[in-house]
């Protein structure tokens, strides 16, 4: 059945963008559907679509956050023969083989928001620094804790999501800074709802005095948010995190969410798109070069083949509202 979902999902979005003749066609590739970030980074994409007049955006992904799944999307991806693949990985070492048959066949890849090793792909955009997102993460735990000081726990998506596993690196050190804080466990909800749900009971159950949990998933901030309030600890336990201002605003309101940061996910699939279409246009990632992303402003190219769109926001009561109706 899950199968056949994504076959279903994935034909309609290459037969809606296989007769648009000489128009470069992008495709997007989330993590999993029905995740409203990756949802808010395509409207950022079709931006771009509108804006330059002869883009085509293929927004599609697998059903669940599988490396499998993601295979299977770009596989036929390859097929069509689209100009370039935008993927944000669920493993940044899976889907290399598949990738690196694309670029032997001219296709531009890029990697977004959670990253592909660098031989498989050309360029990656980072949503922000990871080590400014690791301080954030760090400073919104020490600001959840009545006087900075307690113990904390993290709620992951999957244990291979690249970005997930570098800004908990990144937040660990940081933690050094913040010598009160114990962080006592690290749990995984793979970006499912459900899971994410039950891995935070669990650790509420094996961890009583646990005061903040920790996610830096949009998917798993929100989970995390309606466990605790099941649960019974709303200001007993807070949590905070990545996420987004349409979804947290009620965590906030309840008193659940002191804080939470995220970078724009419209900006995000706005930059990816138009550096996708930059490459296709003959536009090299070469170390320094800098690479336009329209409005969003200029992307330097690191070492590494990588560079960072710009640092996160932080939300809280006095600005919730104004964003909860933007992403």
């Amino acid at each position: 059945m899950k199968t056949f979902a994504l076959s279903a999902a994935l034909a309609a979005g290459l037969l809606a963008t296989a007769a648009q003749g000489a128009d470069i066609r992008i495709a997007l590739v989330a993590k999993s559907l029905g995740n409203r970030f990756f949802e808010a980074a395509a409207k950022g994409a079709e931006e771009v679509a509108k804006q330059l007049g002869d883009v085509r955006i293929i927004y599609t992904g697998p059903t669940t956050t599988t490396a499998e799944g993601q295979i299977e999307v770009i596989n036929a991806l390859i097929s069509q023969k689209v100009d370039a693949i935008a993927i944000s990985a669920n493993d940044k070492d899976a889907v290399v083989p598949v990738l690196k048959r694309a670029l032997q066949r001219g296709i531009k890849v890029i990697s977004w928001d959670s990253a592909v090793a660098a031989e498989g792909r050309l360029l990656h955009l980072n949503p922000s620094s990871d080590p400014l997102i690791g301080a954030m993460l760090a400073k919104l735990a020490a600001q959840a804790l009545p006087d900075g000081r307690g113990k904390i726990a993290i709620l992951s998506a999957t244990p291979t999501s690249t970005n997930q596993n570098t800004w908990i690196a990144e937040m660990k050190a940081a933690l050094r800074d913040h010598p009160g804080i114990d962080l006592v466990a690290t749990v995984y909800g793979d970006d499912l709802s459900d899971k994410s749900y039950r891995e935070t009971q669990g650790l509420l159950r094996v961890h009583p005095d646990v005061k903040v949990i920790v996610a830096p998933t949009s998917v798993g901030i929100t989970a995390a948010v309606q466990a605790v309030k099941d649960a019974g600890k709303v200001g007993q336990v807070y949590v905070t995190g990545l996420g987004l201002p349409s979804e947290m605003a009620g965590a906030v309101h309840a008193g659940v969410t002191k804080s939470f940061a995220i970078w724009n996910p419209i900006d995000l699939g706005y930059a990816t798109a138009y550096l996708a279409y930059d490459l296709v246009k003959g536009a090299k990632a070469t170390p320094a070069a800098e690479l336009p992303m329209g409005r969003v402003g200029t992307l330097t190219v690191g070492a590494d083949g990588s560079g960072a769109m710009a640092e996160p926001a932080v939300f809280d009561s006095a600005n919730i509202d104004r964003f909860a109706d933007l992403f």
